[in-house]
């Protein structure tokens, strides 16, 4: 992988979000802060222009739509850092889309799910990430863009 990162290292870092991250900052602020997600994307790319990176940054509250995208970036993106939100507990088709990809995968929650209801202590895209940032709130993303940055150096 490490060979195939380097390689992608001018390409965008896409930057998944799932469903119900449209309501950051309002929605449950006491669990997931006040950051609103366009403060959360405008946060990440200026971390990755301090690395020479770039990104795209999308969300969705549609399981297709995170595919599509996982599917897109096998070939248009250096690595993934992707928020599942509700859907990392419960997809499937995101598992096997993410385990088709050859570039670097972080996965992403702003509160530590290993905390919160039983039901959120289990996440099928763990099963394909490089590394895993939890309980960080938005400064987690800012920190997976490091991480990507890092790998991609290797």
């Amino acid at each position: 992988m490490a060979k195939k990162a380097k390689e992608n290292k001018s390409l965008p870092i896409y930057i998944l979000n799932g469903p119900n991250t449209n309501l950051l900052g309002d929605r449950e602020p006491e669990i997931y802060g006040h950051t609103t997600l366009p403060q959360i994307g405008e946060m990440c790319a200026a971390q990755a222009k301090t690395h020479g990176l770039s990104v795209v940054f999308r969300q969705t509250n549609r399981e297709g739509d995170l595919v599509d995208w996982i599917q897109e970036a096998r070939k248009q993106a250096s690595a993934i850092i992707i928020n599942p939100a509700g859907y990392g507990h419960t997809s499937v088709a995101i598992l096997d889309a993410l385990q088709a990809c050859t570039i670097p995968i972080i996965e992403c929650h702003l509160s530590n799910l290993a905390r919160r209801e039983a039901f959120r202590h289990h996440s099928w895209v763990s099963k394909a990430a490089t590394g895993i940032l939890r309980g960080f709130g938005a400064l987690g993303y800012v920190r997976a863009v490091d991480a990507v940055a890092q790998i991609l150096k290797a």
